[in-house]
């Protein structure tokens, strides 16, 4: 399905630094809980991440990541995600996720 220049326009992809990761072991699948911080502009946001496969939460920390911060937010068990976390799935479920080669600013708007 293809979609215009101005639907794609209205997706607000960020730059994120991970500053927390959390165990999730109320999620139906293995999860983390992700604290984001994505500068002045958007702020902290918290996201979970079915990620567990291929990182570890000491690997998670103080990473930039690539992220979807205008979705509605979302109720997931007993925690609210405020943010889409972009990353490649695999044929296992294993997710890479998606980030700037260099390290930028947090808050970078993705074009």
């Amino acid at each position: 399905m293809e979609i215009s220049w101005s639907d794609f326009a209205k997706v607000e992809m960020r730059i994120g630094t991970i500053v927390e990761v959390r165990n999730f072991p109320e999620a139906r699948k293995p999860a983390y809980q992700l604290v984001i911080d994505f500068g002045k502009e958007v702020g902290i946001r918290k996201s979970s991440a079915q990620i567990t496969k291929r990182y570890k939460k000491e690997e998670l920390l103080n990473r930039q990541i690539v992220a979807v911060v205008n979705f509605p937010k979302k109720q997931i068990a007993n925690f609210m995600s405020e943010c889409l976390i972009i990353g490649a799935v695999g044929d296992e479920g294993d997710v890479v996720l998606l980030a700037p080669d260099f390290k930028v600013e947090n808050g970078q708007r993705i074009a």
